[in-house]
């Protein structure tokens, strides 16, 4: 399947709205240029424009050897400045649309396949490496938009993958053909999938030698044969006025793979005898680099959240009392903390033998549980100060009306130099945080969001030296090594 290079988010847009119409919506297979879509696709759309803007300009472009100038979201990193960038880039941005900006799942796919296929071909002696690396010309060349999907439906977790009775509860290769291999199964929460030109498709979990057929990584355009996205849109537009927050919106996908056949050239991971550790790798490696991108949209998350606080607290006259102080000073404490932690992760990361750059799994994993931990905390101290307008909020129709409109607006005043229709946009932006379909699916992704808080806890037990501490508290309470 041939593409036209993606130079600009119009172009973008364009064959994103050709693509085959296998988006499926309430039930009934939709086009990508479906209302519903569009907050997301802007979304991606603004990162391909952002190139020539004086902010955004040396983050976004990267200069590479092979293409000239390409953009950060697909670019490997290859030094400690190129994950800074890419978490700096990530944290501006999101600033920029209020929330996601959707292009790290296809990146950080891409980063973790980077060192999985050089390590996949040198055990195996298949050309996966080889495959990748064409594969990559491919997504830096025409600046492709991609998501990943990792997440599988899982069935009983107490069991293992090759104990689910359904075998297809985890994605699989139910084949192996000379010219591929064809997968059946699913992968759900899938962000962006709906609105991405690629999706990389990864393994889960770890795996054990009766799990080989589970080990498998691959991509596909989103409009593949034999893919189904099942999408759950979420928008809440503004009816009277325009705002960049009246624009933003999710998308999420349950992909369901039904027999999908997938050429040699786009598999990276064929499930065959003894790749189950491979497949295990993957898994962590992509979550690690996902992990890394959230110490950059998160701290733009904790700071949006502090500026509507500060900002309602202001309109309502209390800013200064010492109640919303220490408030205020919760959020910086975890919106500086988490970026920190991104920050030392890239400090402490590690080369690779395939070149790419490894961020400091701790480190990472840390800044990603701090934040999610917080999440629900940062929304509970935005509700207390913005007391319940919120959610009992009237409907711009009837603010805007002109009966009932001045009655309103002569009672939603707070302070005196502040207008009555500034206070109403921020109430709105507020129910659309606090009490909006979207809202709530911001906060379970703010918790859930690359992976669960247990696994954050494993990922960070697992790479830390426990015992270089209790060596440290045998010496200091006087306890002879044994």
């Amino acid at each position: 399947m041939q593409w036209l290079l993606v130079k600009t988010g119009n172009e973008y847009l364009q064959k994103l709205y050709q693509m085959k119409p296998n988006v499926i919506i309430d039930g009934k297979k939709v086009k990508r240029d479906d209302p519903r879509l569009q907050a997301v696709a802007q979304i991606m759309a603004l990162t391909l424009d952002k190139v020539e803007d004086p902010e955004f300009k040396d983050l976004l472009n990267v200069e590479s050897q092979k293409f000239g100038t390409i953009s950060r979201f697909t670019n490997i990193h290859q030094s400690v400045d190129d994950l800074l960038k890419k978490q700096e880039l990530t944290r501006k941005l999101c600033r920029e649309t209020g929330g996601c900006v959707f292009r790290c799942m296809g990146i950080d796919a891409m980063n973790a396949l980077s060192i999985i296929t050089h390590r996949a071909e040198a055990m195996t002696g298949q050309p996966y490496n080889q495959r990748f690396l064409k594969y990559l010309d491919y997504w830096q060349e025409n600046n492709i938009v991609g998501s990943c999907a990792q997440t599988d439906p899982k069935g009983n977790r107490a069991l293992r993958p090759h104990e689910q009775a359904d075998p297809d509860l985890y994605l699989r290769v139910v084949e192996h053909r000379d010219d591929g291999i064809v997968v059946r199964g699913a992968k759900n929460h899938i962000t962006a999938a709906a609105v991405a030109e690629e999706i990389i498709v990864l393994p889960t979990r770890m795996l054990t030698p009766e799990e080989d057929q589970y080990a498998v990584a691959f991509a596909v355009p989103g409009d593949w044969d034999g893919v189904q996205l099942v999408t759950r849109a979420s928008s809440h537009k503004r009816e009277r006025f325009a705002c960049p927050m009246g624009e933003f919106g999710d998308v999420e996908n349950f992909i369901i793979f039904d027999d999908a056949f997938i050429p040699n050239d786009r598999v990276f991971l064929s499930g065959r005898k003894g790749e189950h550790a491979l497949g295990g790798f993957a898994a962590l490696l992509f979550a690690l680099y996902h992990r890394h991108s959230y110490t950059g949209c998160k701290p733009a998350s904790s700071e949006i959240i502090l500026g509507f606080s500060a900002l309602v607290s202001e309109y309502n006259g209390i800013e200064d009392k010492t109640h919303v102080q220490s408030k205020l000073a919760d959020l910086i404490s975890v919106s500086e903390l988490v970026y920190a932690a991104g920050i030392a992760a890239a400090h402490k990361a590690s080369k690779d033998e395939s070149g790419t750059m490894i961020p400091d799994a701790v480190f990472c994993n840390v800044g990603r549980k701090h934040a999610g931990k917080s999440y629900y905390h940062e929304l509970e101290i935005l509700s207390d100060l913005a007391g319940g307008l919120p959610a009992t909020l009237p409907h711009e129709e009837d603010f805007y009306d002109e009966s009932i409109g001045p009655l309103l607006q002569k009672y939603i005043k707070r302070k005196e130099d502040v207008s009555s229709e500034d206070v109403y946009k921020l109430y709105r932006a507020l129910s659309d945080i606090l009490c909006s379909s979207i809202g709530g699916v911001t906060a379970v992704a703010g918790l859930h969001g690359g992976g669960s808080p247990q696994m954050e806890d494993i990922a960070i037990l697992k790479g830390y030296d426990v015992e270089l501490r209790k060596r440290i508290a045998k010496h200091l309470a006087g306890i002879p090594e044994s």
